[in-house]
Order: C-alpha cells, then structure tokens, then sequence
C-alpha cells in the first residue's frame, strides 16, 4: 500500500512539473491537493509523512470519520463537496481551512453566522459551473461576479478564488474550454478591484486533466484516484528499465 501510494504521487509530482516547464510556469506556483474521499485515514497518513500537505473531502461525515487519526500530522484540510447550510458547524469543529465549493448566497450567509458567532475566518473559494451541466454545482459564470459582490460584504469569509470542475470529456479542446472561462472570469474580477476580494488561486484540474489546466493558468489541481487508487502505471513507464 505505502510503495504504491508513493509511486503514484511520484507519477504525478512528475506530470505537474513537466506541465510547468512546458507552460513556462514556476512549479511553485501550482499545489497538489489530495482530494481524499473514501480513502482511508491511514493511507492519507503516509502522504501526509511523504512530502504532501494539502488534502480535501468531499463529505462532512469522512472528515468527521477522519479527523481524529490525522489531526496529529501536520496539514492543511479543504472542502470540496457540495456543502448543505446544516452542516457548517461541522465544517469549523473538524479544522476546514478553506471551502472551494462555494455557490450559492444562503449558504455564505450561513457561514458568515456562525464564524461571527466564534469569532473565526474562513477562506473560500466561489466554484463556478463553467462545462454548464446540470449535474454539477457552482454558480453560473455570468451570475458569478454578482454571487462575489455580495459575498465580499461577509467580514468572515475571505475570497482567495475560483474552483471548477471542468467537462468530463477525452477532448482536450473541449475541457481547455472550460479552464478558460474560470481564468477570464478571474481576470474580469481582478480588473473590477472588488473590496475583501483576492484572486490568486484557480482550483481546476484534475487526474485526467491537469496537464490542461496548468497550462491555463491553475494554481491548484485535485488528484484522487490516480493517487490512492491502484498503480497508475508499471515502473518501466516511469524508469527506464536500462538504468
């Protein structure tokens, strides 16, 4: 279980710095956030002791599950599910640093309550729904820089950004789409010089896509599977056997 986690983050640690020197990036200025549903405590433990920092659930109830086995490691915990209002006092008990998936007016105002009420600060990320389907959450883009207005009016809430899930699609063309929407949005808000807003992080791209993201600007990209899944791929894709 260990050599095979530390050979895929390997893998991947590999695939982001390629895409950064071919994207002319500095790879200091992308993060590898380990998106950890229904991975176990202790296989997220030896990417925690492996270099890694950065990791995120899904569901409140994992992280509940979770919280007590890692909170002696030092990291950094993000949320990247749909989050339910009922469930925000969760999110501060188990030491969330920021949520990437927020959407919607209610659900910051919720949010902004309840850190008042603990005297508390919470990142946030607005997730924008830029591949249009109905199965997914995030604000519509052309409704996104009116969402953030009203949200920067939240002392507590700090806007570090955008997130997005972009198309599940084999053609590139068709995802890059989708990164470029998040990237001129982004740049659209920077321009508008909104007060309690920052835009310095763009949370897109995953396993599948990353390559593609990077190249469009992502500052964070979410790996899951490829990671604490089964081998991405056997060592002679990786070493070259001569060696």
């Amino acid at each position: 279980m260990k050599e095979d986690t530390l050979h895929n983050l390997e893998i991947i640690n590999n695939r982001i710095q390629k895409a950064c020197e071919k994207a002319g990036r500095n790879l200091d200025e992308v993060k590898l956030l380990l998106a950890t549903k229904t991975v176990s405590a202790e296989r997220i433990k030896i990417a925690l002791e492996n270099g890694q920092f950065l990791i995120a659930e899904n569901k409140v109830q994992e992280l509940k599950e979770k919280y007590e086995e890692l909170k002696n490691t030092p990291h950094e915990n993000h949320f990247i599910g749909h989050l339910q209002t009922n469930k925000v006092k969760d999110i501060l008990k188990y030491d969330v640093t920021c949520v990437q998936s927020m959407d919607r007016l209610n659900l910051a105002e919720k949010l902004h309550q309840r850190l008042l009420s603990e005297g508390k600060t919470l990142d946030i990320l607005i997730q924008v729904n830029t591949s249009e389907e109905e199965s997914k959450f995030g604000v519509h883009p052309d409704e996104a820089v009116e969402l953030i207005r009203k949200v920067s009016e939240f002392s507590t809430l700090k806007i570090k950004g955008l997130m997005t899930i972009g198309l599940f699609s084999a053609e590139t063309e068709k995802v890059r789409s989708c990164f470029k929407i998040l990237k001129n949005l982004q740049q659209e808000i920077i321009s508008q010089n909104i007060p309690n807003v920052e835009m310095k992080e763009l949370s897109m791209g995953m396993s599948g896509d990353l390559e593609t993201a990077i190249e469009e600007g992502s500052t964070i990209v979410r790996v899951g599977t490829a990671i604490f899944g089964a081998r991405m791929y056997p060592d002679s894709y990786y070493w070259n056997e001569g060696q």
